[in-house]
Formats: C-alpha cells, sequence, structure tokens
C-alpha cells in the first residue's frame, strides 16, 4: 500500500494473516540488524525514537522577530495580558494611597509602578513602605497574587523565551562543524535540559552586569555596594540599605527586576530538572546494561505463558526504569479491554466502532 493512503481507512489484518509475515520477517532478521524489531510503530502514534524527517521540525528558521511574537505564542500574549492588567491595577491603586505610602518618592506614577514590582516579585527593599492600613491590605493582596502570576505565568513565558535560543546556542557550539538542521535537533533532544541552563546562565549573566553598570553609572554607586545590591535584589532578599533611589532608576527597575529574578529561578529550576535527568539516565543505563536473570524473565512474562514477548520485555523494563508503574498498566489495560469488543485479544476496526457505539 502507498504511503499516500489514509491510515484511518486502512483494515487492520486479523492475527492469523499476519503470522507468515512475521515469520518471513523474523527469517530476513538474521541477516539484517535493522529489521531486528519485531513491534511496528503505528502511524497515529508519536514517534519514539529519534529518526526525524525534515518536515518534523524546521530549526533553519530565522529567529523570532518582535512583531511576530503574538501571532506564534498565544501562552505569551496571555502572560503579557496577566502582567499588563496586573501592573495596571496594582498601580492605580497605589497611586491612590501613594499618600498612605512612606519613604523616598520621585515620580507618583513610577513610584506606584516600582512599588507594585517590588512587592510582586518579593524584593521589598523598604524604600518604600505601606503606613496606613488600608495600603498595607493592599500591599497583602497583592505580593500573594503577584507570586502566583511570577510563579505560574512568567516562568512558562520565561521558558518559552529560552527554547527559542537554544537553536542558536547549539549552532554556536558546533559553529566549525558541518552539522545540518537534523544534527541540531538530535542534540537538542539529547542535551535539551543542559542547553536551557547555558542559556538561561548566560541571560542571567548578562542581566546581572547590566545592573551592576548601571548602579554604578546613575546611581553612583561604588563597584562593591552595586554588586551587593544586585545580589540582594536577584535573590529577593531586598535588605534595603541599598537600592534604586532616583527616577531613572526605579524606571530601569520596574524591568529589570522582573526580568533577573525571574531568570534567576529559571535558572535553579533547570539545574534541579538537570540533576533529576541525569540520576534518571544513570538508572536507565544501568536497568539496559545490567545481566538479565531467570527472575526477571518470570517477572516479565505478565501473561504467564513461559514466554516473553518483546512488549512484555519492553514493559517490564519500563517498569524497572520507573517510568511507568501498575497503575498506569492498569489503566491502559482496562482501556484496551473497553475497545476489545470481541474479546479477541486483537483491536481492529471494527472493534473500536462498536466499543463507541456501546458507550
Amino acid at each position: 500500500m502507498s504511503s499516500s493512503a489514509d491510515p484511518a481507512r486502512e483494515p487492520l489484518l486479523p492475527k492469523e494473516q499476519l503470522d507468515p509475515m512475521a515469520q518471513d520477517f523474523n527469517t530476513k532478521s538474521r541477516t539484517t540488524s535493522s529489521s531486528k524489531r519485531r513491534l511496528h510503530r503505528s502511524r497515529s502514534a508519536p514517534r519514539g525514537d529519534c529518526t526525524y524527517d525534515d518536515n518534523d521540525v524546521k530549526t533553519d528558521e530565522p529567529p523570532l522577530h518582535p512583531s511576530q511574537l503574538f501571532n506564534l505564542n498565544p501562552n505569551l500574549r496571555r502572560v503579557i495580558m496577566f502582567l499588563a492588567l496586573y501592573l495596571t491595577i496594582g498601580t492605580l491603586c497605589f497611586y491612590l494611597v501613594r499618600n498612605q505610602i512612606s519613604g523616598h518618592k520621585t515620580n507618583g506614577v513610577l513610584d506606584a509602578v516600582y512599588f507594585c514590582v517590588v512587592t510582586m516579585t518579593t524584593v521589598g527593599y523598604g524604600d518604600l513602605v505601606p503606613s496606613s492600613s488600608t495600603s498595607r491590605l493592599l500591599a497583602c493582596a497583592f505580593v500573594f497574587s503577584g507570586m502566583v502570576l511570577v510563579g505560574h505565568l512568567l516562568s512558562r513565558a520565561a521558558d518559552y523565551l529560552v527554547e527559542k535560543q537554544e537553536t542558536l546556542l547549539v549552532r554556536a557550539f558546533h559553529l566549525r562543524q558541518s552539522s545540518g538542521p537534523l544534527d541540531i535537533l538530535k542534540e537538542l533532544q539529547t542535551n535539551k535540559l543542559r542547553y536551557k541552563c547555558y542559556v538561561t546562565f548566560l541571560i542571567f549573566a548578562v542581566l546581572f552586569l547590566a545592573g551592576t553598570i548601571f548602579l554604578v553609572t546613575f546611581e553612583n554607586m561604588p563597584v562593591i555596594e552595586a554588586f551587593y545590591c544586585v545580589c540582594s535584589t536577584v535573590t529577593t532578599l531586598g535588605y534595603g540599605d541599598k537600592s534604586f533611589n532616583s527616577g531613572t532608576g526605579r524606571l530601569f527597575a520596574v524591568f529589570w527586576i522582573l526580568t533577573s529574578t525571574i531568570c534567576l529561578a529559571q535558572f535553579l529550576l533547570y539545574v534541579a530538572e538537570l540533576n533529576a535527568e541525569t540520576k534518571q539516565r544513570e538508572l536507565v543505563k544501568w536497568v539496559l546494561t545490567r545481566r538479565i536473570t531467570n527472575n526477571d524473565l518470570e517477572a516479565a512474562d505478565l501473561d504467564e505463558d513461559r514466554v516473553v514477548e518483546a512488549a512484555e520485555f519492553i514493559v517490564y523494563k519500563l517498569k524497572e526504569m520507573g517510568k511507568i508503574d501498575e497503575k498506569d498498566i492498569s489503566g491502559i489495560m482496562e482501556e484496551f479491554e473497553n475497545l476489545d469488543y470481541d474479546e479477541s485479544g486483537n483491536l481492529t476496526n471494527s472493534d473500536i466502532v462498536l466499543a463507541q457505539i456501546q458507550r
């Protein structure tokens, strides 16, 4: 059958008609190593290997242009919408109670935005503090809602922007090598978290340096004090002895505090995920390289017919790797039994149709 045929209309052959084909396939598998697989991936199933076609993912696309940002990623558009709504409401509320906020002030609107950002990111310098019950209640409400916004929404935006730069980073690492789009894609899939750590760390280093230079240049801080202020800010310590006091500094801080604190949080998250992934890979390597015993074969024999088929062996290995458990297998088997209308142990198009009609 040609590859252009519709797989949804293609009838599934009964098991009895597949046996001669399986025997012929097993005979040919003795001569070619690439034909040793007895399981065939369904055309409708997702790929499980690392073989990619040129049509699967385009890795040679140009970098993302700012004008294309909202068209390409609805999640990022939603994040920016919520952030704009949060800052607008926060600025309006804190501007209305500006006389109930004490501290060093520059401009009413700018101070309101600045105080909103400092509250949302939990930096809390202390250069502006609420001094009445109303302003304190507002601060309590906005600090909790801001933590939710930063933790749930802005981290997704940061993750999306980091992923957009991964391909460029791989290209830079392999600049002197003739790596095609497929090679870059395989490298990304293999070391995805590692490159996320690299990209996030580079962005954080640039932001850290930019904040230090800005404090030295515009806030007239010594280098050590500027470095100290940046460290206390990005870690959200916010001691308050050093902060942005000028109008220009607070305008810069509105954008810089948001990006730098989120970037550091994402970097630490990626490091933790990378550590967990490394341990998982070590476990997988041990599972795949250790010696198989008779006890393993008995445990892998799910149907207890004293023969371990490929599917049973795969399920046993996945359980040993910790990728699935008995609850997952039970759920999948329950779904299979519900779809197997004639209880033949095989799924056909008629089984699917009859099972859906019965439901």
